[in-house]
């Protein structure tokens, strides 16, 4: 696991901290992900070493001087999108809302600071591979999309038994349990425009 880029959860919530440790794995799986429950524990582990701090936002008021220096490798966890004003200066991800729109922020975060995986490590070889047929691909997107089985057997003018046996098999081959999970790779595997979730 040496080499790989680390990223660092600092927040006192500990439901917060791994939810979010589990989407970030799934938005950047090159990723180490280390989580502190305080400034203190991220201070006693060499806090240099980390591509971007995921910091909660009284943990940065708190700590304004050593965030302020690392704005650009620093977000903001907020619980409203109104708290941002204060901390204008930083990147910000509202964490009080829906699993699909804080899938959605999260990808537009990683796309806005590395649109196609600049400064990033290279994909393991086989998370690169082409795992899903071009069918499995076409329902994986419309799936994506928010599109229920049905709509999706009418748009592909398959049955509904076809469709449902394409979700289950892409769910098996990909290893995903969830519709958020399947949205994080089909966004970053370019299957599905971002702006089209």
């Amino acid at each position: 696991m040496t080499g790989r880029p680390k990223i660092a959860i600092i927040d006192s919530n500990t439901l917060s901290l791994l939810g979010l440790k589990q989407l970030l794995l799934n938005v950047l799986p090159i990723m180490t992900i280390d989580t502190y429950g305080s400034f203190a524990e991220l201070e006693s582990n060499d806090s240099e070493q980390y591509f971007h701090y995921f910091v909660s936002m009284n943990i940065v008021i708190s700590n304004r001087t050593f965030f302020s220096k690392r704005r650009r490798k620093t977000i903001v966890l907020t619980l409203s999108l109104n708290d941002t004003s204060q901390l204008s200066e930083f990147h910000s991800l509202c964490i009080n809302q829906p699993e699909q729109q804080l899938v959605r922020s999260l990808l537009m975060l990683e796309q806005h600071a590395h649109a196609e995986g600049r400064n990033l490590p290279p994909m393991p070889r086989v998370l690169q591979q082409k795992i899903l047929s071009d069918r499995e691909i076409e329902v994986m997107a419309l799936i994506v999309q928010g599109y229920i089985n049905k709509e999706i057997a009418d748009q592909l003018n398959i049955s509904l038994s076809t469709v449902i046996t394409h979700r289950k098999n892409i769910m098996d081959k990909l290893g995903m349990k969830s519709v958020s999970a399947l949205t994080i790779y089909a966004v970053m595997h370019g299957y599905v425009d971002i702006n089209k979730i």
